[in-house]
């Protein structure tokens, strides 16, 4: 029986070790955390170190949805992407739900973490969030992503192709409760399949039940309908906001049979730095529509 040699075994010792440190670094799942800042206690997922990233999601959605996003930008980044209030895990307040306020909530919990200055990308409800932390906030922001929705009270917003069912956006109240207790995953569906391109080809059913069960909890689809209520006041602000044009550069990214060019016209109305990429044949759910196609996009926009 031939004996390895001690030579031999500490030369493939070395081969091994060189091996492990030339192999890529496995992502690690985000962790989930939770801070009281601005009044609410919101959830948070956090991940990587570096640069700083915040993530803000949309309606019928929370952090979950940057899961895919954050296992690429973790690996050169601190990704940081948090539940807006009324939703996920975070608390749901009475209110205020203006996109100015929840945008504060954000900037609150950068704070707490040390962060003095980010890159900030937001869909839906959360690009809206997105534009009012750089709205408020411009000298902490050195770039901004903004995904497929629209902007209140910016240029001809109420001509946005999201608003063609317009009744979702008065929603709210009493009825509008009772009509969806129970029946979440049924009003839920409208949003998943309509607003996508394909809706066999939206979000997939795992996504669905956990969506679901998150907006079924006490108190969540209240809140959630709170942020079409404060659109009202969000246009004012945002007109207001748009006075000042920002000097940021801008990553927006729209789907072909959603909202097309309208983001784009309105982000060259607030910034000066746009750079607009319409993402063909996709609709409204790009993050799951396009995965491959937006992830490599916004990792590229980040670095």
């Amino acid at each position: 029986m031939n004996i390895p040699s001690a030579k031999s075994l500490y030369s493939g010792f070395l081969l091994l070790l060189a091996a492990l440190t030339l192999a890529p670094a496995q992502a690690q799942a985000p962790k989930s955390n939770f801070a009281e800042v601005n009044g609410v206690r919101l959830h948070y997922l956090s991940a990587g170190k570096g640069d700083p990233v915040i993530l803000l999601h949309g309606y019928t959605q929370s952090s979950h949805m940057w899961l895919p996003l954050i296992a690429e930008l973790a690996k050169d980044h601190l990704v940081i992407a948090p539940d807006l209030r009324g939703f996920g895990q975070s608390a749901t307040p009475a209110g205020p739900y203006t996109k100015s306020v929840m945008a504060q909530d954000v900037h609150a919990l950068a704070t707490s973490l040390g962060i003095k200055s980010a890159k900030v990308v937001g869909h839906d409800i959360g690009l809206m969030v997105a534009y009012a932390y750089a709205a408020q906030y411009p000298k902490e922001v050195n770039k901004i992503a903004l995904m497929d929705a629209f902007l209140p009270g910016v240029g001809n917003w109420k001509d946005v192709w999201l608003l063609r069912d317009l009744w979702h956006f008065h929603f709210y109240g009493e009825t509008p409760l009772a009509l969806v207790a129970g029946r979440e995953r049924t009003y839920f569906e409208h949003f998943w399949n309509d607003f996508a391109a394909d809706k066999t080809r939206s979000l997939s059913e795992a996504d669905r039940k956990f969506y679901t069960a998150e907006y079924a909890k006490p108190d969540h689809m209240r809140a959630g309908f709170e942020v079409f209520r404060a659109f009202e006041k969000d246009a004012a602000e945002f007109a207001a906001y748009a006075k000042k044009p920002l000097d940021i550069p801008m990553l927006v990214l729209t789907g072909e049979k959603a909202s097309g060019t309208v983001l784009i016209d309105q982000a060259r109305l607030v910034d000066s730095k746009v750079e607009g990429v319409i993402i063909k044949g996709k609709g409204h759910w790009l993050m799951e529509e396009a995965t491959s196609e937006v992830v490599p996009k916004l990792v590229q926009f980040l670095k």
